[in-house]
């Protein structure tokens, strides 16, 4: 079976006046829309993440040219700029909520800007566009102890069930943290398939729960985009990012065994 690499894009917000918290992280939305026109041009095939991990999952053949549009958290800004561009394309995505940072019911005051209620996350259900979970408070999953990481994991299953009438199956680690042990759990709590970021085109030699995802933000080009699409220069790109990501997992390995000390000692 052939091992396609197929881009992932990661989004969050899509925003013309992002505030400070999600402004490098955010798109404008005529650049996304920008972006939206050139997969159409370039004749790429968007899918869900569901779509992508069942084909892979069954050995049945991918479309020609696929590929992953996501967003995470929940930004407001997907409802209103995205998803009248995705319709106007006809293409498909997945956005996964922190179902603690949605307005209604169950909002923790988590969310980083202006973020969907619960009756937006249903019309975008109902467009096809596939809902996942993201935790319910948006914590680093793998530096929690396991009941709470099963807390956070069932509590967002539970609610995202409960408001659309249908369980998620795709998940996004937030911030793109995991573990072993957190991998384990997600699959544990019934979801068929996540999400981690990487920078890297997803394969499917990376298992159904590490596939990689590449970062959309606010200083992305067209070409830099173009280039993110045909794969080509990413390890350039994200070079800065990934030596932080691994100075920065030194530091929270060691917090880790801090803890576990502790609790030994406690």
């Amino acid at each position: 079976m052939s091992d396609t690499a197929v881009p992932i894009l990661m989004y969050h917000a899509v925003a013309s006046a992002p505030n400070d918290a999600t402004r490098a992280l955010s798109v404008a939305p005529e650049a996304f829309a920008e972006q939206m026109a050139l997969i159409g041009d370039l004749g790429l095939t968007p899918v869900t993440t569901a779509d992508l991990a069942t084909r892979w999952r069954s050995g049945r053949p991918l479309p020609e040219r696929p590929l992953l549009i996501t967003f995470d958290d929940g930004y407001e800004g997907v409802h209103r700029h995205a998803l009248p561009v995705l319709a106007k394309h006809g293409f498909a995505a997945t956005l996964f909520v922190s179902t603690g940072w949605i307005r209604g019911a169950y909002d923790t005051g988590g969310g980083l800007d202006a973020m969907l209620d619960w009756q937006q996350v249903r019309d975008l259900a109902g467009t096809g566009i596939e809902i996942g979970g993201h935790s319910h408070s948006h914590p680093q999953l793998d530096q929690l102890d396991d009941a709470a990481l099963r807390a956070e994991l069932v509590r967002s299953t539970e609610i995202v069930t409960d408001e659309l009438g249908a369980r998620p199956v795709s998940f996004a680690y937030p911030y793109g943290y995991s573990s072993r042990r957190v991998r384990v759990a997600v699959r544990e709590a019934g979801y068929g398939q996540a999400l981690a970021v990487g920078n890297g085109l997803a394969r499917r030699r990376q298992g159904p729960y590490a596939l990689q995802r590449v970062t959309v933000r606010r200083g992305t080009d067209v070409k830099e985009f173009e280039r993110l699409l045909q794969g080509r220069a990413i390890a350039r790109n994200f070079a800065k990012d990934r030596a932080l990501t691994k100075g920065y997992a030194l530091v929270r390995r060691a917090r880790q065994v801090r803890r576990k000390a502790i609790r030994s000692r406690v």
